[in-house]
């Protein structure tokens, strides 16, 4: 670790010494840092935090597309039916069923809701799938349905939070952040961890949601948009061409390179990165963006129309993305908090959100990227802030087609079957993608801090093959 000291150390007082020890010796502690933060090959690591990386073991998948349904899908109007809620409808809930419950919208004077829409069984698994939901009935046989998860929290923010990092609290790393860290690059072009944002509003989360916390930062998620730059300030401004942009660039780096071999810092190699990543994305992104080059019955497919920011617009750039080797897409549709104009609202969001969710499955599956991408969906918890109960769906990438697990009691309260708390899924994810999530870890203020926790979490090996 002293290898890079100078040994010729002053003879002056403490204060002196001090200064000295650590400017001469910063490039031996420096690198020892990074060493010990990014596991055996910190050499490399240190300068490439995007070098391609071994799993645990033989993964299913290699890429995710996160369909994040702000704001909450109400799961008894969507996924979940509940035919004795109509008899009912408009009571106020037995007193037991609230006995020392606290959350944020339920409270013993809220009276039940039957049923809104009609439902009918879809497919060989005989899945229960609402009336305004018609694009994912097709595609029951490739999905598992889980109707019993649980979370910890009850309001938007930390709830999202919580969803996306494994904690409540912000500055941890989110899932994509873990798979960028853990897997590593496929395209030097591209961000391996891309976000878009549809719908009213951001995520009540906002950046938290897919924050790298203390992992380098070059794999945080990378907001992209779906009209214009796709990324803000990634053109050059007017009188810089290319080659004054690469000059600049080459004069940035060599001070950089300067700076990190004497400090050692893995922020500085980030850094670098990031500069030559943004110089690669000003000639891949525009391509990439430009869904004028699908055929009218893709665009069709999707209900995507070129130059018109929507939902289904970015799903058909998550195909695009992970086609091209982005690990990581999370596409988030913050409209889904209904407390008032329940069914016209959730009409909208599934009108703006089915179609596209549906051919993203299909259009994966068509073209042979379904066996190693996984298509999750859901929200952070169950309709009216409710965190005991509350459905999401996993298709691809391992996990297998057809299966309905999981159950909620008779009024889709709390699960009474196979309860997957977030960890679970988390620990599920990880699994799929070739890590043991107890062991995926990294080095923190002195913890071995990982996705899921400290908490107990296990892998649902009923949904995987």
């Amino acid at each position: 670790m002293a290898r890079n000291c100078n040994h010729n150390a002053p003879s002056a007082g403490p204060d002196r010494a001090r200064r000295w020890f650590l400017q001469q010796c910063g490039v031996g502690l420096g690198a020892a840092a990074p060493t010990q933060l990014l596991g055996p090959s910190s050499a490399s690591a240190a300068v490439d935090s995007l070098a391609a990386q071994k799993p645990h073991f033989a993964p299913k998948a290699k890429n995710v597309i996160f369909l994040f349904m702000a704001g909450a899908p109400s799961h008894l109007e969507l996924l979940d039916y509940k035919p004795g809620l109509t008899k009912f409808n408009g009571t106020l809930p037995p007193d037991d069923l609230l006995k020392d419950y606290r959350a944020a919208f339920i409270n013993p004077n809220s009276r039940l809701l039957g049923p809104v829409y009609d439902f009918k069984q879809y497919g060989e698994s005989g899945a229960w799938v609402s009336e305004i939901m018609p694009h994912f009935s097709t595609i029951v046989d490739d999905v598992s349905i889980v109707k019993s998860m649980v979370t910890d929290a009850f309001n938007h923010a930390p709830a999202q939070i919580l969803m996306n990092t494994g904690s409540q609290q912000f500055g941890r790393p989110s899932m994509g952040a873990w798979a960028s860290y853990g897997l590593g690059s496929e395209n030097r072009n591209l961000p391996t961890f891309v976000v878009f944002s549809s719908g009213a509003k951001g995520p009540s989360g906002g950046s938290g949601n897919w924050s790298s916390g203390y992992l380098p930062t070059v794999h945080e998620g990378v907001l992209f948009r779906s009209s214009g730059d796709p990324v803000l300030y990634l053109s050059n401004p007017p009188g810089v061409d290319d080659q004054a942009q690469r000059d600049t660039l080459d004069t940035l780096n060599t001070l950089n390179s300067r700076r990190l071999g004497i400090m050692g810092d893995p922020d500085i190699a980030t850094r670098i990165n990031s500069y030559e990543l943004a110089f690669r994305m000003q000639k891949s992104a525009p391509e990439l963006m430009n869904i004028k080059s699908e055929s009218k019955h893709i665009l069709d497919l999707y209900g995507a129309k070129p130059g018109e920011p929507s939902f289904a617009n970015n799903g058909l750039l998550a195909r695009r993305m992970v086609k091209r080797g982005v690990r990581f897409v999370q596409l988030y549709h913050e409209a889904w908090d209904q407390h008032g104009n329940l069914k016209k609202g959730l009409a909208k969001n599934c009108k703006d959100t089915d179609q596209a969710c549906a051919a993203l499955v299909k259009d994966l599956k068509a073209r042979g990227l379904l066996e190693d991408t996984i298509v999750i969906w859901g929200g952070e918890f169950g309709r009216d802030h409710h965190p005991n109960a509350f459905t999401m769906w996993m298709a691809g990438g391992g996990f297998k087609g057809g299966p309905v697990f999981g159950e909620s009691d008779e009024l889709g309260f709390d699960v009474v079957k196979d309860r997957v708390h977030v960890h679970d899924l988390h620990a599920t994810l990880l699994h799929q993608l070739g890590f043991d999530h107890e062991r995926f870890t990294h080095r923190f203020q002195g913890l071995d801090a990982r996705l899921t926790g400290v908490e107990p979490a296990r892998v649902v090996k009923e949904i995987i093959t």
